[in-house]
């Protein structure tokens, strides 16, 4: 069985946030705090996690996000 993230990430309190689904969250958040890829999270430094939740269904991840 598959585990799913909906996770939300904040730039600062108050700040920017960013919505995600991933399959694996530790690794995701790094990629988020490394800066790792060009996007809207490195531009505008959504790098703190704030909220997540786990499901087994990516459709209902994706659902979620939306």
């Amino acid at each position: 069985m598959n585990t799913y993230y909906v996770y939300i990430l904040a730039s600062k309190r108050n700040g920017t946030l960013y919505i995600g689904v991933t399959n694996n969250l530790i690794r995701r958040v790094f990629e988020h705090k490394s800066g790792k890829f060009d996007g809207f999270s490195k531009k505008y430094n959504t790098n703190q996690l704030v909220w997540f939740e786990e499901t087994n269904s990516i459709d209902a991840a994706i659902l979620k996000e939306k």
